[in-house]
Formats: C-alpha cells, structure tokens, sequence
C-alpha cells in the first residue's frame, strides 16, 4: 500500500472517501490507555483554571469540576496565592485525583512577571504536594500539540478542540479550557498507567 500524507487523507475525509492509515503510522494497539482521574491547573495570579476529569480508558473522559479562581485586582499576591491554595486542595479533597497535571510557564515579558507566574504555580505545586499528589508538569506548545494537533494553536481553537475532545457542549473559560487541555495532554501522552 502507497503511502498517504495526512494532507490526503484530510482531503478523501472532507470528500467523503475512505481514510484508511497509512502504513507509515506508529501502531497504537499495544499502548495501555491512561485511567484514572487527572486535575488540570493553568496557573495565574488572578485566574487560575482548573478542571479534574477522569478517564476510564476509552478516547473520552469525563469532565467532572471546572473553574477559575478569580481574584480582585485589589487583593494582595499572598491573598490570591492562598485561594488558589485552598481551591487546588479543596478539588484534590472532593474529588478522587490520582495526579496534577500543570501547565508549564515559559515566556514572559519581563522579570517581576515571571515572579508572579513563578508564585502562582508555586502555591499550586505545593497544595499538591501536600495532597501527595504527583505532579507532571507540561510547556503550553506540547499541550496544544497533543490537543489540538498544532503547537501555535489559539486560544480559541484550544477551547473548541477540547469541547470537542470531552463531549459535553459547554462553554468553558479560556483559563478552564487551558487546565482541561494539560489534563488532556497528560492522558494522551503519558506512556503507562505506571505513572500514576
């Protein structure tokens, strides 16, 4: 059999032809899939996302808690910290987490930025810590990759593809869909359920 790009096999899809694999495709049918229930954080000072979903081994899973934690621009960094504390803990509390799932932060503009993006994920990885969750952390290319398919994706095609990939037709938050997109990229990219 011939080889196929992806580019012709979008374009018999789209023309309503078959799609069958090319044989230079990697053989996924030995790859345990992951189970288990992951919460998905994107750390900011004022609007941390998190979503906890769980997955019982099959392609889609199951999105049990989303939100943001918003705080006012007149609270103080040890205020924020502390709610984004106690709602990381309460999710892990409420409900049956195996890991945390985090998106990494990489590029900044300046260095008191850093700090703060540093702070966030900071009081986040230590209320995970000390539910004695593990934590697996993820640069925001490589959860857009595994996601959606393209490393520069937007914001915007980042909530649709990860509406999507969940099934449940709601709207969530640009900061809600990004945790449920690390959580995802987790699942889909971790190698064992060993890791859990």
């Amino acid at each position: 059999m011939a080889k196929r790009s992806v580019r012709d096999m979008w374009k018999a899809k789209l023309e309503g032809g078959h799609v069958a694999p090319s044989r230079s495709q990697p053989v996924t049918a030995g790859r345990r899939r992951f189970r288990g229930t992951i919460l998905g954080v994107d750390p900011s000072l004022r609007g941390t996302g998190l979503a906890v979903i769980e997955f019982s081994g099959g392609e889609q899973g199951l999105l049990l808690h989303s939100e943001t934690v918003r705080m006012h621009r007149s609270a103080s960094m040890p205020a924020c910290l502390g709610a984004i504390f106690r709602e990381l803990t309460a999710c892990c509390q409420r409900y049956p987490v195996d890991v945390v799932a985090l998106e990494q932060t990489i590029h900044v503009q300046n260095f008191q930025t850093a700090q703060v993006l540093g702070a966030a994920r900071g009081a986040a990885i230590a209320a995970a810590a000390v539910a004695g969750k593990p934590v697996f952390e993820y640069a925001p290319l490589r959860v857009k990759q595994a996601v959606v398919g393209v490393g520069r994706a937007s914001k915007e095609q980042m909530a649709k593809t990860v509406r999507g990939l969940l099934g449940h037709g709601a709207v969530l938050s640009a900061d809600e869909a990004d945790a449920a997109g690390t959580a995802l990229c987790h699942a889909f990219t971790c190698q064992t359920e060993a890791e859990v």
